[in-house]
């Protein structure tokens, strides 16, 4: 008669720290997952909040709502240092805690929580490179996305502000004048040039004079992971040169920070996102500057891969 089976021990989770950089990807983050004082994120926006699972025990990081200052009259726009700080401090977060954001898209809102929690001076965090779809397709477990979490016993992250990271118009409006900083919008070409209606009313339709297309899709390779490095700062380099300072915009500041998370893992330095971005500047009061056109766009592009992934949402 053959012995049963003896169990398998128990192996348990291998410490989140230190974290390979700002990005990570499934095969890192899978023997890490339960470990003590690891935090997942999920920051998906518009329809991929309703995605049927999540990654086990992953927290709301929710752009649209608590973590965006509802009291603007912008979308998704930065709240307040110690609003936010409160905001981390209900989700569990600790000083520290090791954070991996994801989204249910891929790569799309989840560079926007990295980007904020750096704005806060939080940098044990990195982005899930390919998000859910990669975590999935690498066989990470999951759990229905309407399973209630247990209460998170409250945080204790203090909020150390850096300026700079986040910018309003007034210094995109300096940036497009000076010659050593470039302007990068990553919307869809179609909707730099003033082709595609902006999806939000009320919108004009065109780019900042001055502004360089670069849709946040070029960044991201097979399987919606971002590009390596090197492809990365050729990116930049086509749409850029050598200007020392990147201001990013896009719709609403979302998938900006795909571009600033690229422009990170570049190796580049010298990085804001226009928070307002189109949602602000767009509006016809009070009237700034609009082209149309592909003035600004960089080399033939990819339009029509560009156009499929903003599809996704209209940041």
């Amino acid at each position: 008669m053959t012995p049963p089976e003896s169990p398998r021990p128990h192996v348990p989770p291998q410490p989140p720290r230190p974290l390979p950089g700002p990005l990570v990807d499934a095969a890192w983050l899978a023997p890490r997952l339960g470990a003590e004082g690891l935090v997942v994120l999920d920051a998906s926006v518009g329809v991929h909040r309703d995605a049927e699972t999540r990654i086990p025990g992953a927290r709301r990081f929710d752009l649209d709502g608590a973590l965006s200052d509802h009291h603007a009259s912008l979308p998704h726009t930065m709240p307040e240092p110690d609003r936010l700080a409160a905001e981390l401090r209900t989700l569990g977060l600790r000083d520290e805690d090791t954070v991996v954001v994801y989204d249910a898209a891929g790569v799309y809102s989840s560079p926007r929580a990295w980007w904020m929690l750096r704005a806060v001076g939080f940098d044990r965090a990195a982005v899930l490179d390919g998000g859910l779809p990669a975590w999935t397709a690498y066989g990470g477990p999951v759990e229905e996305a309407a399973q209630p979490l247990p209460p998170s016993t409250p945080g204790d992250f203090t909020a150390r502000p850096r300026s700079g990271l986040f910018v309003g118009a007034d210094r995109v409006a300096d940036a497009l004048r000076d010659p050593d900083a470039a302007v990068l919008d990553a919307r869809t070409r179609a909707r730099f040039t003033g082709r595609a209606p902006e999806p939000r009313p009320g919108l004009r339709g065109g780019h900042m004079p001055g502004a360089v297309s670069l849709p946040f899709s070029e960044l991201l390779g097979n399987g919606g992971r971002m590009r390596p490095p090197h492809e990365l700062r050729e990116a930049f380099r086509e749409a850029a040169g050598d200007r020392g300072t990147l201001v990013f915009s896009c719709g609403s500041g979302v998938t900006a920070c795909v571009l600033a998370l690229g422009a990170h893992l570049a190796g580049l330095e010298n990085l804001s996102v226009y928070d307002g971005s189109w949602s602000e500047w767009g509006l016809p009061v009070p009237g700034r500057p609009v082209a149309t056109g592909a003035t600004g766009a960089t080399g033939p592009g990819r339009a029509g891969s560009a156009a499929s992934a903003d599809q996704a949402g209209v940041s």
